[in-house]
């Protein structure tokens, strides 16, 4: 999903310890910027991943300027936030076009967690999962930021790439 667009620059919004960053080769080496809430997470980007810029800020409060970026990923992040469309309208504004988010895919990534024995007492939801999505609702929410909204199933999750 990332390569074909070839991004000059790149935001990774709630990098975490920036295993995207790692994994993915498509991104350039220069104008590739890291942000989490995590002090010790962008510690951790800065050592693994040196040719990021990586700094602490918010989702809901990019410290950027309109259209900073050619491609703006958020993995694994909004259903962490109690208020996802105020990350979605930021994610766009600093975006000259370009959006990835990825979601865990309800039932199936809960269902995968009582499988493993993990979070039992909340049926399988991850304590710090505050929003659940599926095929339906993902793009419902989407659709109201973005224009264009491509939805990808990568089991257990869901992958969008949106433009505006």
């Amino acid at each position: 999903m990332v390569a074909p667009l070839a991004p000059s620059s790149v935001l990774d919004a709630g990098c975490g310890e920036g295993e995207t960053l790692l994994r993915l080769d498509s991104f350039p080496r220069r104008g590739t910027t890291a942000i989490d809430l995590s002090e010790q997470a962008v510690r951790h980007v800065r050592e693994r991943v040196p040719w990021a810029e990586a700094s602490v800020a918010s989702v809901t409060d990019l410290p950027f300027d309109d259209a900073s970026f050619d491609l703006v990923l958020c993995l694994e992040v909004l259903e962490h936030l109690p208020e996802p469309e105020a990350a979605l309208a930021e994610l766009a504004r600093v975006s000259r076009g370009d959006v990835i988010v990825s979601v865990p895919h309800e039932p199936w990534f809960r269902l995968g967690s009582l499988l493993r024995g993990k979070y039992l007492r909340g049926l399988g939801n991850h304590p710090e999962h505050v929003n659940h999505w599926n095929r339906r609702t993902l793009p419902a929410l989407l659709e109201n930021r973005f224009s264009e909204v491509s939805l990808v199933g990568a089991f257990p999750w869901l992958l969008a790439h949106c433009r505006h």
